[in-house]
């Protein structure tokens, strides 16, 4: 082992056995981990379970990890057999030894400080390692509602500043009534309004934890007193609300609030999904026009390729993917435990940061969009569908011989036609952002 190493024996088995993604643990998992280490110190400080100064060398040990200190000390691949185990040791170790360095001992000096004995005393990965999920899983959905407020709001500024271009709404790829678009953006901002709700709301989901279970739930090996006071330093030391559970051997062997969180993040992924093949269409029909972030091509001078939506398309589907390996692994534990945990950490972890990551990437985005009202007219003038816009007023028969008369003329020009026929004034009324944005049609209520 490297001299500079603050990991030991039990890090170097496990990355010699474990070499499956090329990636490491989540650093967001890591300080959480380093919390939850925190908490069960000051637990077993205030019993007499842990002497103070060894405590106190272990709580600023947490403390430096859990602000990102000592980051290149957890080199272990993402993905591992054992529950979560390795991770949980590389912690211990690290911690252990950087308590050792503070205490003016040398690391590896495990008779003055031990990584199990001691940082890990009164605890096993059963319970401390999904307890660190559920606190890095909350901590990082706060981020996303917060960037999804952004994106949201964007999309409000946006719905605001269109809200006077009149243009053809569609169904089914086909023109069908005209609308404006800033009421088509609006539909983008309550989409993401109730996301912002969803996962904030998902936080409930993650709040009880099974710290103080140890192996199974039963709390083997633990002091009772313990039990109930490490989930309440552990509050103390998150600022979350968070709880012991009632049933501590159903919250270890269970994964199923995962699957719920994941199921939310899968409605949101769909909505990236739809707003970004959406806003490519309207780019594509030339309604609006999306900024200029890059070189479109590498043949095609003057290309401008809707690339951030694209990425956010993919972001939305890789959440989503994320969010079937969280349901599939949860549905594989086996009795008392669940096996697959780092896949169930990572996936998760991993599917709200992309999602959060498009949402950051998107609303300057969205800010810098512009409407081409030109082309929206043009559209609207030119689309026969635009007659349903005049049912209340001429009734379905008389629009639908219209319509023969207008196609038998060979006209391009729908707007004009209908003025012809009701007056300038009428369509121009009818045509109105205030009338397609009203509910309803005035033409249909009793005088």
């Amino acid at each position: 082992m490297p001299a500079s190493a603050y990991w030991g024996i039990h890090v170097l088995r496990a990355s010699e056995n474990f070499r499956l993604t090329g990636r490491p643990v989540p650093q967001a998992l890591i300080r959480a981990l380093a919390l939850v280490k925190k908490a069960c110190a000051l637990a077993n400080r205030e019993l007499g379970h842990l002497p103070a100064d060894k405590a106190a060398a272990i709580v600023q040990a947490c403390d430096e990890i859990a602000e990102g200190g000592l980051s290149d000390q957890f080199p272990l691949d993402a993905l591992q057999g054992g529950a979560g185990t390795s991770t949980n040791m590389n912690v211990n170790e690290v911690v252990a030894n950087r308590a050792l360095e503070l205490t003016g001992a040398c690391k590896g000096d495990y008779s003055r400080i031990h990584p199990v004995e001691d940082v890990n005393r009164h605890q096993s990965t059963n319970d401390v390692y999904p307890t660190a999920l559920r606190v890095a899983a909350i901590l990082k959905l706060r981020d996303l509602s917060r960037d999804l407020a952004a994106l949201q709001g964007a999309f409000q500024r946006k719905e605001k500043e269109f809200a006077g271009v009149v243009k053809m709404g569609r169904t089914e790829m086909q023109d069908a009534v005209p609308m404006t678009l800033g009421s088509e953006f609006s539909a983008f901002a309550e989409a993401f309004a109730r996301d912002r709700w969803r996962t904030f709301k998902a936080e409930e989901r993650l709040r009880v934890v099974n710290l103080g279970g140890t192996a199974i739930g039963t709390g083997l090996a633990a002091p009772r007193s313990y039990i109930f006071l490490a989930t309440e330093k552990l509050r103390e030391v998150t600022g979350l609300g968070l709880a012991r559970s009632e049933n501590l051997v159903e919250a270890t062997a269970n994964a199923d609030s995962f699957v719920e969180v994941a199921g939310v993040l899968n409605a949101c992924a769909a909505n990236f999904i739809k707003m970004g093949r959406d806003l490519r269409l309207l780019h594509l029909l030339g309604e609006i026009r999306v900024p200029t972030v890059q070189v479109g091509s590498s043949i095609m001078p003057g290309k401008v390729n809707p690339v951030l939506l694209e990425a956010a398309v993919q972001a939305g589907m890789r959440a989503r993917a994320e969010g079937g390996l969280v349901a599939e692994a949860a549905g594989a534990g086996t009795l008392q435990i669940n096996e697959w945990l780092p896949l169930i950490a990572v996936s998760l972890l991993d599917a709200i940061e992309v999602l959060a990551r498009a949402a950051a990437m998107l609303a300057p985005h969205v800010d810098g969009m512009e409407s081409c009202p030109d082309a929206c007219r043009q559209g609207l003038d030119s689309s026969p569908a635009l007659i349903t816009a005049f049912l209340p007023r001429v009734g379905y028969e008389k629009a639908q011989q219209w319509m023969a008369e207008y196609r038998a003329s060979g006209g391009s020009d729908i707007r004009a036609f209908i003025a012809g026929k009701l007056g300038e004034a009428v369509v121009a009324d009818t045509l109105s952002p205030g009338h397609l944005t009203a509910l309803g049609s005035r033409e249909g209520d009793p005088a």
